[in-house]
């Protein structure tokens, strides 16, 4: 049975064209292709990630940490209480809503709760943490993925993605890419159990799952000219994302305020505009051009407007956040005649607003 299923799974009218087999994508004639059993080697590398992300954040993060006055807040910690604990892990996290046999007070249950939600809160020194490491890494794919595209003749013209397609050569940039990439998004989903988690926690779980399908799927078919352009154009916004939210732990206002500003126009520009009217254009015209339609050209476009839907989503969460700042700075010019007043309560609406905006937001 298992071979069975394993037959019908990598059956070539599934995944390739019509008159394609997976024989067409075997070294040959001095070309190299990607390999399923390639993405095997992922696994080791995203522990190998976990490890590197330990000793990045304990030897290079902290300190840092340290070095801006971020340090780390300790909790009063909760007193044992089995009752209370069990209603706490299995029912509510409130007190208002818990009717328990306790022999403590209102206050004294009150007090308890809150101190339980306060252990379970993360501190500003472990997100400063993990916003330096996501800022590295996507710092470093995107200076290297523009490195290995720039002088590519498909990143200027997506109609060159498919030209001779399959019989496109993998270089040796693109095989990295791919495997750091991936291995990236493997390590966090490894992560998810200890890492922060926000409130679009859910949102972030499938964007991570879509991402590592799209990816792994464009690697077995050799879409990897469309891949590499898809890596690129996600993480070009996440490095200034990240970077706001560094120096929004920091405290560095003005400069927290510059770089959201960047990253709200990049993201706009890349998600909203690029990865729609280029990318999922280049996907769903032009290999129709070269063969037929079929499954596994539904399937990666199909992935592609989840990502988008995703994208939509949290563009929506940006524009909110800048609506909410756009009415209260009107409200403050209508509510204050003295210009230094205006200008000092706009300053320090701007502060709070995109504060919150940054610490909020969490972008893949």
């Amino acid at each position: 049975m298992f071979d069975t299923l394993h037959e019908w799974f990598w059956w070539d009218r599934i995944w390739l064209p019509v008159n394609l087999t997976w024989a067409d994508l075997e070294d040959r004639d001095g070309r190299v292709y990607a390999k399923a059993s390639h993405l095997y080697v992922t696994v080791p590398y995203a522990f190998a990630f976990l490890l590197i992300r330990y000793l990045f954040e304990r030897w290079i993060a902290t300190p840092l940490a340290f070095s801006v006055g971020i340090k780390q807040k300790i909790n009063l910690k909760a007193e044992d209480n089995p009752i209370l604990e069990a209603y706490y892990t299995t029912q509510y996290r409130k007190p208002s809503q818990v009717n328990t046999k306790s022999s403590l007070s209102v206050r004294q249950v009150e007090r308890w709760f809150r101190r339980r939600r306060s252990q379970d809160r993360p501190g500003v020194l472990k997100k400063f943490r993990e916003a330096s490491w996501r800022f590295v890494f996507y710092l470093f794919a995107f200076i290297g993925g523009t490195t290995a595209l720039y002088d590519k003749e498909w990143f200027y013209d997506t109609q060159e993605v498919w030209m001779g397609f399959p019989k496109q050569s993998m270089l040796e940039s693109q095989y990295w890419y791919y495997i750091l990439e991936l291995s990236f998004y493997g390590s966090l989903l490894f992560s998810v159990a200890f890492d922060v988690k926000r409130k679009d926690f859910q949102e972030q779980i499938i964007h991570h799952l879509a991402t590592l399908v799209l990816l792994s799927f464009s690697w077995c078919v050799n879409y990897i000219r469309i891949g590499t352009l898809v890596m690129l154009v996600h993480d070009a916004s996440d490095v200034l994302l990240e970077s706001a939210k560094l120096f929004n732990y920091a405290k560095w206002e003005k400069t927290c305020q510059t770089l959201f500003v960047l990253f709200a126009i990049v993201f706009m520009v890349t998600r909203l505009i690029i990865f729609p009217f280029w990318l999922i254009h280049c996907t769903w015209v032009y290999p129709v051009h070269h063969y037929p339609a079929f499954f596994g050209y539904y399937f990666f476009n199909v992935m592609l407007v989840v990502l988008l839907c995703l994208h939509i989503f949290w563009a929506y969460l940006i524009l909110c956040m800048i609506r909410k700042f756009m009415i209260g700075s009107v409200s403050m010019l209508r509510s204050n005649r003295l210009s230094f007043i205006l200008v000092s309560t706009s300053s320090m609406d701007i502060k709070y607003l995109l504060g919150n905006a940054i610490t909020q937001l969490t972008l893949f």
